[in-house]
């Protein structure tokens, strides 16, 4: 008998970790809770380590990217703080640091889910302990695996990891693309520190730019129109592109999330359950703040990984080992990361005029090699050997 999967949620961790699962040979179902799968964001950095997800899960990444270039860290005004190249990296780890379109991320996933039985419209909202059975109230999916990819409000997290607790950070995120017809001319990408007001761009090639604007508050009630020309009066004065970009984006171009973590993360990513059990994915394990630009990539890494485990594994204790190891194996990395960007995110929104003089003097005076070999160290993944 053919084992069964169920993965809830049809994000970029659920969409990868549903295709390798039924290339391994596991019969699997994938329930969304929109109508139709579509791909929710704007663009996507992918880090070596989320290069070679990609590949393992047969991906081919290089037709669908744009290598992200040299960049840096610069003041509003245009001063370079710190200028680190992504070739440096790239030297190092022996593949490039990529910024796709999420939408096409999502396509190339898609396109890679071979026999997945793909159910648009359901709203789980019912976890069994005792068995790996997930329901909406309505109709109910029973597996030997329940894969729990639905994102940081998790409801497979919430009923089976009640110590784990999404915790904001104070601030919120605008993101959006801008196409390249009316998208200015931008070389190469990069960031900018405010106080407490930070702004990522990067070019995406023949799909326009990219750009990310994160501030300090709760997120704003009024509509994008309304929202976009905040940002316009808030970014006065920033060194260009930024201005440019902000003023050729058009309102439903905008997207706004508030920014969080879990703090506490769920003690275990495996709950056994029965003969079967539960794995947790992506943001549903360890949703953190975008200040390392990792969260697609630790849940593809995840994807990969659990894939790898469970390949030959039968029901039982054979699969409780199984889900064990890829406990193993993810927790301590993505633990580690989550911390590191928390410190990072206090460091790059500072605000008030001596916090910002002395993040500024303290970005200056670090070696560019010293940052290279750091994010060097966060994306230095390798997929699991069989």
């Amino acid at each position: 008998m053919a084992r069964t999967a169920v993965v809830v949620g049809a994000g970029v961790g659920g969409l990868a970790v549903a295709g390798a699962l039924a290339r391994s040979g596991w019969q699997v179902t994938l329930l969304e809770r929109t109508e139709r799968l579509r791909a929710a964001g704007a663009a996507l950095l992918i880090w070596p380590n989320g290069v070679r997800a990609l590949r393992a899960l047969g991906c081919p990444v290089e037709q669908a990217a744009v290598a992200s270039g040299t960049g840096g860290i610069r003041r509003a005004d245009g001063t370079w703080l710190v200028r680190i190249a992504t070739d440096d990296i790239a030297d190092r780890l022996g593949d490039p640091t990529l910024v796709m379109h999420r939408q096409a991320v999502h396509d190339s996933l898609v396109s890679r889910l071979g026999d997945v039985d793909v159910q648009t419209g359901v709203s789980v909202s019912e976890v069994d302990a005792r068995q790996p059975r997930v329901g909406d109230g309505r109709r109910t999916w029973e597996a030997d695996l329940v894969v729990g990819a639905d994102g940081i409000t998790s409801v497979v997290r919430q009923r089976l990891a009640t110590e784990a607790k999404i915790a904001g950070v104070g601030q919120v995120a605008w993101r959006a693309v801008v196409p390249a017809f009316r998208a200015p001319a931008v070389d190469t990408g990069g960031e900018t520190l405010g106080g407490g007001l930070r702004f990522i761009h990067s070019p995406i090639g023949d799909n326009g730019v990219y750009w990310a604007a994160t501030a300090p508050g709760a997120p704003r009630p009024e509509p994008p129109r309304t929202q976009l020309d905040l940002l316009r009066r808030w970014f006065t004065g920033w060194h260009p592109p930024i201005p440019e970009l902000l003023a050729a984006t058009m309102p439903e171009e905008l997207l706004q999330h508030e920014l969080a973590d879990l703090s506490p993360m769920p003690r275990r990513f495996d709950v056994p359950a029965g003969d079967g059990g539960y794995a947790l994915l992506g943001d549903a394990a360890h949703a953190m703040t975008p200040n390392l630009g990792q969260g697609a990539c630790l849940a593809l890494e995840d994807a990969v990984t659990l894939a790898s485990c469970v390949a030959t594994a039968d029901t039982g204790d054979a699969l409780h080992a199984a889900l064990a190891g890829y406990h193993r194996l993810r927790y301590e990395r993505t633990a580690r990361l989550l911390r590191q960007s928390r410190r990072m995110g206090r460091l790059f929104q500072a605000s008030g005029p001596v916090a910002v003089l002395a993040r500024d003097a303290l970005l200056r005076v670090l070696p560019a090699g010293l940052l290279a070999r750091a994010a060097a160290g966060t994306a230095d993944w390798r997929p699991p050997t069989p």
